[in-house]
């Protein structure tokens, strides 16, 4: 997101007080959706130049149907001044992924539990990530694959991403997702590659370590792959920390080629 962007989204997460009711999420995903389809409402509601007060009431005639707590939030993203149309949508995604997590604890472990399944087949990649399938056929799929399995919290996320892709591969939507989630509930995300698992004491000491680098507590996800040799990757947000014996093979290749 460009800068305009982010801090449209800090002042519209403010909106996101602890009072906001379950579902509230799931009606700011279905928002993000509609916007996202009709190019000329998005145009207009994420326009900075345009007046405040006419977005405002676009807003209230247009959704009236949904909750007070979302139509409140979808008053504070209009308020905002967003970077651009697509980031203004991203917004009100970010912003339902938020609300959702407020009443789903273990939203970031499923959304990853998802991602990790797709992942493990071909097929699914294929038949989830199609742009040429119906969404709502994409979206039955998800359903039966993951009803049952994961909370209907999780369901109705995964189902959205899998429907509104937005130029996303499906697993690499789910992982972002996670992010948010697990950032809403005041944790990081790390992904640990390694070429062999971490015993338990190697876990929870580098989960301390990381906790200490980022300021609060960190969730590791270990992916083993022999192709490291040794060593480890980490990625922590943004950040990549790569110490694996294949990165400095690969760094020194590069100054040998050079």
């Amino acid at each position: 997101m460009g800068s305009a962007s982010r801090e449209a989204l800090s002042q519209a997460r403010a909106a996101l007080t602890d009072q906001v009711a379950a579902g509230t999420g799931s009606e700011l995903l279905r928002a993000s959706a509609q916007i996202e389809a009709n190019p000329a409402f998005a145009a207009v509601l994420g326009d900075p130049s345009a007046e405040v007060a006419g977005k405002t009431r676009l807003v209230e005639r247009v959704f009236a149907g949904a909750s007070a707590d979302a139509r409140a939030i979808l008053v504070a993203a209009v308020t905002a001044r967003w970077s651009t149309v697509g980031e203004f949508i991203a917004g009100v995604e970010e912003l339902g992924l938020r609300a959702e997590a407020r009443h789903a604890a273990e939203l970031s472990d499923e959304l990853l539990a998802a991602a990790d399944v797709i992942d493990g087949s071909h097929e699914l990649q294929l038949n989830l990530g199609s742009k040429l399938a119906a969404p709502e056929k994409k979206v039955a799929l998800a359903e039966r694959l993951f009803a049952g399995k994961l909370s209907a919290v999780a369901v109705t996320v995964v189902s959205h991403l899998v429907a509104n892709p937005r130029g996303r591969r499906v697993d690499v939507a789910l992982r972002s997702a996670a992010q948010v989630a697990a950032d809403e509930r005041g944790t990081e995300l790390a992904t640990v590659t390694v070429a062999a698992p971490l015993s338990s004491a190697q876990h929870d000491r580098l989960a301390r370590l990381l906790a200490e680098s980022a300021g609060r507590s960190v969730k590791i996800t270990t992916v083993v792959d022999p192709t490291v040799i040794g060593g480890v990757r980490i990625q922590l947000a943004d950040d990549v920390i790569d110490g694996s014996v294949r990165a400095r093979l690969d760094d020194l290749r590069q100054k040998l080629a050079g």
